[in-house]
């Protein structure tokens, strides 16, 4: 990946379409189709590719042990709460 502009202006277009200049698709490896996730953090608009989001969450838990299924663990911890809450 190429560096990074410092700075690009974006136009807010017809239908709230927004065009993002060519140096910076070129410098984050975008191409037409990509598919980006927006979301608001701390008042500004984030774009990022869902690709990019793939890999940073695989990061993020890859210290946890393979066989470990969070989402049983989850399902578990929910049923527990549900019966101490049946039997108070």
């Amino acid at each position: 990946m190429s560096e990074l502009p410092s700075y690009a202006e974006v136009h807010l277009g017809a239908q709230g379409r927004l065009v993002i200049p060519a140096s910076l698709r070129r410098s984050l490896g975008l191409e037409t189709g990509d598919i980006l996730i927006a979301r608001l953090e701390a008042g500004r608009l984030v774009l990022e590719k869902q690709e990019t989001i793939k890999h940073r969450l695989k990061a993020r838990f890859s210290h946890l042990p393979k066989d470990l299924s969070l989402s049983n663990d989850l399902l578990a911890e929910r049923r527990q709460e549900s019966e101490r809450e049946i039997n108070e």
